[in-house]
């Protein structure tokens, strides 16, 4: 007998997989955000990294708007003005020979794409990762990704995988040979506490893929167009085999790629992977809009200077519960002598939003766009945070 869905009404609930933040969020401006009391709280988060450019900029809204009004799916078997529009955008900060490109809807989805290409493209099934790396949550990228509270509760994983400490060459060199098609990195951690390695460490990894014929996964879903360049790797002056990028890509909404060489995409066979709704119309035209913005050098020499600003600021407080500052651009890090999750309350309390980067590391990801006055105002709030959590 089947339901009556006049009579029927389900009242659904999400399953908690996150700690609730007690704020119900209606609004954002620029680096602000409102709730539905209508305070307002300074964003340093941007929902994990992802609004680059801040909350509803006119450029992005409306080239959403226009293409929301014409087409908002198309599959990719049709091409698209908004798809081409994007390809033509990324293209303009890609270097050669990154030529070749897949879509998807998310960071984890980029990293199932790169890792299955290298597998493909080498006929090897190793990857080396790093401890503390985060690379995602589905089943392959899970198998990358290295804190325990996300992969034991689904274990076992993906076979091939191994973890080496990051920022170690030595310990690198311990495990590569023939078996590894791909080493894959985050050129500066972000989940993992913002960890920035030494000048040379990509480099060397690239040295060293090149001499046992593996791929250079380079993952910048977090570190791509924040860190005072577009790419955290052109540092080193380094070129990744696959890059993955995602997050602040489309300012908001869901979109990720996955960018190889041809080398690459050459071994990869036709119908070997795909996704309904990647590359869509809707999401194109959001991204091409913030990478036309995000073609002005000036905002990422800006975003370098913003970042040594508040590092500098920040250690000249003589905060005593502060061990450490770190980061590069706009991707900082505060860490702690003690648990953080006090003083993230507290600074909400007080009206600004941070994240946790681990348990004692508070992480800072702004808009690329915030000014040096919003950045106090951040700097003097986790002060007062600090000092009163002792």
């Amino acid at each position: 007998m089947g339901h009556d869905l006049t009579t029927t009404h389900v009242r659904l609930s999400p399953i908690p997989l996150h700690a609730g933040r007690g704020l119900r969020l209606v609004r954002g401006e620029g680096s602000y955000l409102w709730d539905d009391r209508d305070r307002r709280y300074l964003d340093l988060m941007t929902n994990y990294g992802v609004n680059l450019l801040g909350h509803s900029h006119p450029e992005v809204t409306a080239a959403i708007t226009n293409q929301a009004a014409r087409l908002t799916n198309a599959h990719q078997s049709f091409d698209t003005p908004a798809r081409d529009e994007f390809l033509q955008a990324l293209g303009a900060l890609l270097p050669p020979p990154l030529t070749r490109i897949s879509f998807g809807n998310s960071g984890a989805e980029a990293v199932e794409a790169a890792m299955k290409y290298a597998r493909v493209a080498t006929g090897r099934t190793g990857i080396v990762a790093t401890h503390r790396a985060y690379h995602g949550r589905t089943f392959g990228a899970l198998a990358a990704t290295a804190d325990a509270k996300y992969r034991d509760p689904f274990a076992p994983m993906l076979e091939g995988v191994r973890h080496v400490p990051f920022d170690d060459l030595d310990a690198l060199d311990k495990v590569l040979d023939d078996s590894v098609g791909a080493v894959i990195i985050e050129p500066i951690q972000g989940e993992g506490g913002v960890r920035v390695p030494a000048d040379g460490y990509l480099k060397g990894i690239r040295e060293r893929c090149d001499a046992y014929g593996s791929l250079l996964i380079c993952d910048e879903i977090q570190t791509g167009f924040r860190t005072g360049a577009v790419f955290a790797f052109s540092r080193e002056d380094i070129m990744p085999d696959i890059l993955c990028l995602s997050k602040s890509i489309a300012n908001g909404l869901p979109l990720g790629v996955t960018v190889t060489t041809e080398a690459v995409s050459d071994r990869v066979p036709k119908g070997s992977h795909g996704s309904t709704f990647a590359g869509n119309p809707l999401v194109c035209a959001a991204g091409a809009a913030t990478l036309r913005v995000l073609t002005d050098e000036g905002l990422h020499r800006r975003a370098q200077h913003a970042g040594d600003r508040f590092q500098e600021r920040v250690r000249g407080l003589g905060l005593t519960q502060v061990r450490e500052v770190r980061g590069r651009g706009l991707m900082l890090a505060v860490e702690l002598k003690k648990p953080v999750t006090p003083v993230i309350k507290a600074m909400q309390e007080r009206g600004v939003l941070a994240l946790p980067g681990g348990g004692t590391v508070i992480r800072f990801l702004p808009s690329i766009l915030i000014d040096d006055a919003q950045l106090d105002e951040g700097v003097e709030v986790l002060a007062d945070a600090v000092r009163q959590a002792g």
